[in-house]
C-alpha cells in the first residue's frame, strides 16, 4: 500500500510526532508544495493566497496503512480537518 498525507506545514510537528506514534520508520517527504483544497482552500505561498503544504508517501503493509489512516483520522479531529489530509492505494510492484 501506499499513503499519501497532504498537510498544511504549520502542523509539520503535530504529523511527524504522529508519525513517530505510528511507528512510521520509512517515509519521503515534500516540502513546500501548492493547492487548492475544496476544504482547506488555496494555498499558494504568496500575499494573496498564504500558506504552503506538504506531502508526506509511505510505502508499507496493508495492517500498517491502516493504522496509519486511523492516526490521520486522530490528528485531523485534534488540529482540524483543513489542515491533513490522506490517500491510500494499492501499490502494484515495488522495487527494493
Amino acid at each position: 500500500m501506499m499513503v499519501m498525507i497532504v498537510y498544511n506545514e504549520a502542523v509539520d510537528t503535530e504529523v511527524m510526532e504522529a508519525l513517530s506514534h505510528c511507528q512510521v520508520k520509512y517515509y519521503t517527504k515534500i516540502k513546500d508544495v501548492f493547492g487548492k483544497g475544496e476544504i482547506s482552500g488555496t494555498h499558494l505561498g504568496t500575499d494573496i493566497w498564504p500558506g504552503k503544504n506538504s506531502i508526506m508517501y509511505a510505502a508499507c503493509t496493508l495492517q500498517e496503512s491502516s493504522k496509519l489512516l486511523d492516526c490521520v483520522r486522530a490528528l485531523r479531529n485534534s488540529i482540524g480537518k483543513e489542515g491533513i489530509k490522506a490517500f491510500s492505494w494499492k501499490l502494484q510492484d515495488m522495487t527494493v
